[in-house]
């Protein structure tokens, strides 16, 4: 679908169209008796984020019409809108539309025009468009062809990484949605390999005796129960010769999660191909990263593997050791991710000398009670790395919140037989988090933790049913902002 910035908009060459339309402000003189209609009626007052659909005819053909609020000045906010022309990208994709064109001039008059919103209005529609039935036999190809934007002043440059970030968004969440059974760790690296040489991306990858050779014990405790081998995948962008700082992004990528010998009940284990929600973000994030040729380097880890059952399983109870060079007591072998991070963020601080470290995982349940599926939250050692972050965050149309760090809580990982145990109870998400940050040392670090963002149930907005893409966007702008 190609994505363009027009001049003017010829209603006789569109098949649908989207009008922005304030409270006040009537719009195009052709389409301005709909919007007195709807008005009239009281189908369609123009408060942001208000849709409302009919069909016209127009110049001898049929035309689809949507109006989309914007509301005024006071009252404008993105997120309404992205959603409100989502909503009206899929009601006329739905009405098996080929061209739309989207008239938003009405955000010319006191509306905050900036690069942000261009990025998030080019980035949009092939976000919007997206589903996942590459195995629905019977799956036909959406009808659209083709949306122009008009009625902005576009920036040139936001409106392409708007462009870069769709895709990448979209690349990210059909990662997440592919099934277990053909997203195995070793499948993980073949397309993360294809996608990362394709923007000009370095990629290592390790199998199970590299990595065994290199010490990671905590991961491969996870990984050795699994008939699919794990694979530790390295991702090396260079932007920035002149620097020896090095961003790392370490992605947690469960392929599958059965919870191990602590099994999950079944209605917890079937979205449990979601568990590398991580993993699909850092891969889509360097890829981008490159192809938009940031000034900074960047290293992507992702410690891909499977947590099963057979008679390798870890258990509980055990202590296993670490790459990091501590102990760990196993209180639950559910609790896979965290040991499959420390491992990575070693190798990240050791192997790949990263400066600055962001971990980002869908890494406990408890995530969602904290905040819902709409924000993720996050703990950090470093002030200024964290507001980077929730700004990059913003930036994108996502949400973050931090969370504390008390002694108390620093304390509840601590384990009498070993270090650090694995499963530290309440506050879940929190404890969680702070069993990483023993790994890190002095290095800036910021966790995040998308177990709530990654996966919707149901379509809305943007977002389809399935994997949301979550962080991904997040972790471009944030390179974008540290970028020299």
């Amino acid at each position: 679908m190609k994505v363009t910035a027009v001049d003017q908009l010829h209603l006789e060459a569109l098949d649908g169209v989207l009008i922005c339309a304030g409270t006040e402000d009537m719009g195009s003189e052709v389409l301005a008796p709909i919007m007195r209609h709807a008005k009239s009626k009281e189908l369609f007052s123009g408060k942001i984020g208000e849709t409302y659909m009919t069909t016209i005819f127009h110049e001898g053909h049929c035309l689809e019409v949507g109006l989309v609020g914007i509301g005024t000045p006071d009252t404008f906010n993105i997120t309404k809108l992205r959603k409100g022309l989502s909503e009206g990208f899929k009601a006329l994709k739905n009405k098996k539309v080929a061209t739309i064109g989207v008239d938003l001039k009405a955000i010319e008059g006191g509306f905050p025009v900036d690069k942000r919103l261009v990025r998030l209005l080019s980035s949009l529609w092939d976000m919007a468009n997206y589903e996942f039935n590459a195995y629905k036999t019977d799956a036909k190809p959406s009808t659209v062809e083709s949306v122009a934007l008009f009625g902005l002043e576009m920036d040139e440059v936001a409106f392409n990484e708007g462009i870069l970030m769709g895709d990448a968004n979209v690349f990210s969440r059909t990662l997440t949605n592919m099934p277990a059974n053909i997203m195995t760790p070793a499948k993980l690296a073949e397309l993360a390999e294809a996608r990362c040489l394709d923007a000009g991306v370095e990629v290592e990858i390790l199998d199970e005796q590299a990595i065994e050779a290199l010490g990671m014990h905590a991961y491969m405790a996870v990984a050795k129960a699994s008939a699919n081998p794990p694979r530790l995948i390295v991702m090396r962008y260079r932007g920035n010769t002149d620097s020896e700082e090095v961003l790392a992004y370490v992605g947690k990528g469960l392929t599958y999660d059965s919870g191990g010998l602590s099994i999950k009940p079944t209605a917890s284990m079937i979205n449990m191909k979601d568990d590398m929600g991580g993993a699909s973000a850092v891969i889509s994030a360097i890829s981008t990263i490159a192809k938009l040729g940031l000034k900074i380097n960047v290293t992507a880890i992702v410690a891909a593997c499977e947590n099963m059952i057979s008679g390798t399983s870890y258990k509980p109870g055990d202590i296993i050791s670490s790459m990091g060079g501590k102990s760990i007591y196993i209180g639950n072998t559910d609790a896979e991710g965290r040991l499959t991070l420390v491992d990575a963020v070693t190798y990240a601080i050791e192997h790949e000398k990263a400066t600055k470290v962001i971990d980002i995982a869908t890494l406990t349940g408890a995530a969602l009670h904290c905040l819902g599926n709409d924000a993720a939250p996050v703990i950090s050692n470093n002030d200024d790395l964290y507001n980077l972050v929730e700004k990059a965050f913003t930036k994108v149309d996502e949400k973050v919140w931090r969370m504390p760090i008390f002694d108390e809580y620093k304390a509840l990982v601590k384990h009498d037989q070993a270090d650090l145990t694995n499963s530290a109870g309440s506050p879940g998400t929190i404890t969680a988090g702070i069993f990483i940050g023993e790994f890190v040392k002095d290095v800036p670090w910021v966790h995040i933790d998308i177990a709530g963002t990654a996966y919707r149930e149901k379509a809305e907005g943007v977002y389809s049913k399935g994997g949301t893409g979550s962080g991904a966007l997040p972790l471009v702008m944030l390179a974008k902002k540290m970028a020299k």
